[in-house]
């Protein structure tokens, strides 16, 4: 009795905390995770208007006449559709949006996950290098700003140990 007691409380503890991970929820069935945006940005006529989920670094952020634009320095992303730094960087791109966005929010350094369709390509520089953006246009509920401290939120805080006590 006991037993199956601490196994559904076990049960429940896992279910809740599961329920307090926060993040997009966006359909990856909509979208294309196949095509990096090197590869977006070489075969732009061929995949414009697909679908694809991107995130990553942000790189610089900027509002427009027409609205804003995101520079991000893009990362695979985990199962909780988070960009994974600790992998290989994946190119960069622009994410372009009508809405207006606090670029203090979308501040250099913030994580970001994008959902959108493939709009081409545009010409730019990194550094003094010439450089092939993708450019996704988004749009609203189709962005997700991570929280500053988002890996701290997102990996679990648990452990186990064995300790020992000496006294006196």
């Amino acid at each position: 009795m006991m037993r199956t007691a601490f196994i559904a409380l076990i049960g429940a503890l896992a279910t809740a905390l599961s329920a307090c991970a926060t993040g997009p929820r966006f359909d990856r069935d909509l979208y294309d995770d196949a095509i990096a945006p090197a590869q977006a940005a070489r075969a732009a006529d061929t995949l414009a208007g697909t679908g694809v989920l991107w995130g990553g670094l942000i790189v610089a952020a900027s509002n427009l006449e027409t609205g804003s634009e995101i520079e991000v320095l893009a990362y695979p992303l985990d199962r909780a559709q988070q960009p994974d730094t600790s992998r290989t960087p994946m190119g960069r791109f622009l994410a372009v949006t009508e809405a207006y966005l606090e670029t203090v929010d979308f501040a250099e350094g913030r994580l970001i996950t994008v959902a959108g369709a493939l709009a081409g390509t545009r010409e730019g520089r990194v550094g003094e290098a010439r450089y092939v953006y993708p450019v996704i246009e988004t749009g609203p509920g189709q962005i997700h700003l991570w929280p500053i401290d988002s890996r701290a939120r997102t990996e679990p805080r648990f452990s186990v140990g064995v300790g020992v006590m000496l006294g006196r």
